[in-house]
């Protein structure tokens, strides 16, 4: 069992919000790279790491504090389907952590930065678009048995924290919650949601309260939906669980399956920043189609606010 890695991630937590990173696989995207394969943004971390890196260090120059691995996508199964053996795939679940790592080596001096180890849900090794609709028709047990390996690779790479992220479902939620207790590193867990509820339909209020009592998690709210359900949410995950606040949204654009196309206007803003942290958000930052733009902009916004609070509690 792995130990605990140093309180740094907890501290600076509980000493003022912290900005995450955009979305990886436009980022890498932008720069070039083919996401078609089922494995997505994890491909990568096989064929290219370099770009890997190269994706986090976009997002620190942005301003990002955290870097989500890219190992949302990664899974035993996911790469036996490319012919990816056991001890290879454990090796390459690993490796996301240390390449978020070189990237946080190689900037300069002056600023820390964390790593967050991405565990996407059992809908995303599916690749059908599952992890937006929940209801695998999975038992508690089976959702166990698929997410406890990788989440004991990823722990045992000693991130700063584990990013239970884009669950759509509070059944998948439960099997998480069970797994993190005693690896020893502390996790946040952010839901997909729509319209006040997960996409499966539970109410957000039942959901976020499944990790009230559970102290490896420090954070809990909703990744990857639009910025007017990242807003609905925020204040409700504070209120049921009484722990600080993850959000990190998507652009606000619709994903057109049948064209293949993001339709629509973005809704990100930064000016929302201030109505996040207002309700108890403290890990803000941007998912699918939030740049390094975006986040610059919103780093900006969170350093605004930072000062006023210091002022504040000065």
């Amino acid at each position: 069992m792995p130990t605990a890695p140093p309180p740094d991630f907890a501290a600076a937590l509980a000493a003022g919000p912290l900005v995450l990173d955009g979305g990886m696989s436009n980022q890498l995207a932008a720069a070039g790279h083919d996401l078609s394969d089922r494995l997505w943004s994890a491909r990568l971390l096989a064929d290219d790491p370099e770009a890997v890196v190269a994706a986090h260090r976009a997002y620190f120059a942005a301003g990002a504090e955290v870097a989500i691995t890219a190992s949302y996508q990664a899974s035993f199964e996911g790469f036996a389907r490319r012919g990816v053996g056991h001890a290879a795939a454990a090796r390459l679940l690993a490796s996301s952590v240390e390449l978020a790592r070189e990237a946080v080596r190689a900037e300069p001096g002056g600023r820390r930065r964390w790593v967050a180890a991405s565990v996407g849900p059992y809908g995303a090794v599916l690749a059908d678009g599952s992890e937006y609709r929940g209801r695998y028709g999975l038992s508690h047990a089976e959702l166990v048995a698929f997410h406890r390996p990788r989440l004991e690779v990823l722990a045992a790479a000693r991130p700063d924290v584990l990013a239970l992220e884009t669950v759509p479902d509070a059944d998948e939620a439960r099997a998480l919650l069970e797994l993190v207790r005693g690896l020893g590193v502390p996790a946040w867990l952010s839901y997909s949601v729509a319209d006040g509820r997960t996409r499966a339909g539970q109410p957000l209020a039942e959901a976020f309260a499944l990790a009230a009592e559970v102290d490896e998690v420090l954070a809990v709210g909703v990744n990857c939906c639009t910025p007017r359900d990242a807003d609905l949410a925020v204040a409700v995950a504070a209120e049921v669980t009484g722990k600080p606040v993850v959000v990190y949204p998507n652009s606000g654009e619709r994903w057109d399956p049948e064209r293949r196309d993001w339709r629509g206007e973005p809704t990100f803003r930064s000016a929302r920043v201030g109505g996040w942290l207002a309700d108890g958000a403290r890990l803000v930052g941007g998912c699918c189609r939030v740049g390094p733009d975006g986040i610059a902009a919103l780093a900006a916004e969170v350093t605004v606010r930072r000062g006023a609070l210091s002022c504040r509690e000065g």
